[in-house]
């Protein structure tokens, strides 16, 4: 039988982690909310770059996929054995 003290000492520090963990996500949020209106500002520029950044990448990672036709591997599936 477990000792009543001892259940409630865990449950008393699991509840304090708990707090601990739910003051840190508002704090996070608080900064959160802070940064949003400046990402929201700057995601049209970023859009912009990054599509200029990903169409030389994707060129590049088209061709190479293009010439090599390697025959793909069969899918094997093994069963494993059933006791009565």
């Amino acid at each position: 039988m477990k000792d009543i003290h001892e259940v409630l000492r865990r449950k008393q520090a699991k509840y304090a982690q708990l707090g601990k963990q739910i003051e840190m996500l508002q704090q996070a949020a608080e900064k959160l909310r802070e940064v949003a209106p400046l990402l929201a500002e700057n995601e049209e520029d970023d859009s912009s770059i990054l599509a200029d950044v990903d169409e030389p990448v994707a060129k590049a990672a088209a061709a190479p996929a293009q010439s090599q036709s390697a025959p793909s591997k069969p899918v094997v599936r093994t069963v494993a054995p059933r006791w009565p």
